[in-house]
């Protein structure tokens, strides 16, 4: 993800406040630059790094901010920066690997207004929107919606129904997607290439606020949502010519403990064919909840061969965050 300094969106792409039905600069002053630190022992440290920086978004007047979970993921410490650059300490809340939203919530007041909730499945293609980073009308972008459609991660993450905006935000993790009404309608995730080499151009992945509502008040009250947890494997992978292709184990995860190596084509999921990394995802989370056993056909060296992957809960691997 891009770092922050001093940089600003091109002028011809910040959004104009002549151009939006409510008060731009007000809604923009709820976003907030976020940094965090994870200790070097910390199960993501390696992947996700052990600083780490972006934005979030204030929900609460108290000072309740939302983000992207890999953000805070573990972190132990935790600074939110306003518009006007006023810096005060936060802790973690809570962090949901399903959606992908954390919550943070400010130690001292941060004085900003709050963004709405809004309704993400209101959004309709070529909608226009606002991706905003923390630090006004330079730190964000103009933007359209181009796509809504299904995502999966090769981290084990699936969206339904994810949201897709362009021109692209240069440093998306945990900006806020405002709609045509000035509400918060989704939570900057990503950025990937749309198209060929020859005419891709880059795009922000959105996590939509929908799916934050249901999941609220577990965690704010205990940190994550009150449901089984999923069965995790412990692997990353993605869709090649020659299927699902297992590209690497996470340390002593489930997988790598069950033998699966980087390198594997998995072929099925309890003798169902995984068509799609997708499906793949899915067969896995149908057989039960973290913990059950999951069987697993793949191809090594052009060879079939069985495995049974004991799953577990990702978050057991994860460092708990310090309450202050």
């Amino acid at each position: 993800m891009a770092s922050p300094g001093d940089w600003k969106i091109p002028a011809s792409v910040q959004p104009k406040p002549g151009d939006y039905a409510y008060d731009l600069d007000r809604a923009l002053s709820a976003v907030v630059a976020l940094s965090t630190r994870v200790p070097p022992e910390a199960f993501t440290a390696d992947t996700l790094g052990t600083e780490r920086a972006g934005n979030g978004v204030v929900i609460r007047e108290d000072g309740l901010v939302l983000t992207v979970g890999y953000l805070i993921m573990e972190a132990d410490t935790v600074w939110l920066t306003t518009h006007d650059g006023r810096s005060v300490p936060g802790h973690v809340v809570g962090f949901d690997a399903a959606t992908g939203f954390g919550l943070v919530q400010a130690l001292q007041p941060l004085k900003l207004p709050a963004l709405p909730l809004g309704r993400s499945d209101t959004l309709g293609i070529g909608d226009r929107v606002v991706v905003a980073g923390a630090g006004g009308r330079g730190r964000s972008i103009a933007a359209q919606l181009i796509a809504r459609q299904e995502f999966a991660g090769y981290w084990e993450y699936l969206l339904d129904d994810a949201l897709f905006t362009a021109p692209s935000h240069p440093h998306w993790g945990g900006t806020a997607l405002i709609g045509p009404a000035g509400d918060l309608l989704g939570i900057g995730s990503l950025q990937l290439q749309q198209g060929g080499a020859s005419g891709a151009r880059a795009i922000n992945m959105v996590v939509p606020i929908d799916l934050l509502p249901p999941i609220l008040d577990d965690l704010t009250a205990r940190g994550r949502p009150n449901r089984p947890a999923r069965p995790w494997l412990g692997l990353y992978a993605t869709e090649s010519d020659d299927g699902i292709v297992v590209m690497g184990l996470a340390d002593d995860g489930p997988a790598e403990t069950a033998g699966l190596r980087a390198g594997d084509v998995v072929e099925a999921v309890a003798g169902e064919p995984a068509a799609s990394l997708a499906d793949f995802f899915r067969r896995v989370w149908a057989l039960g909840d973290a913990g059950v056993r999951v069987p697993l056909t793949i191809r090594r060296d052009g060879r079939p061969l069985k495995l049974a992957v004991a799953s577990s809960d990702r978050e057991r691997f994860l460092v708990s965050p310090q309450l202050h």
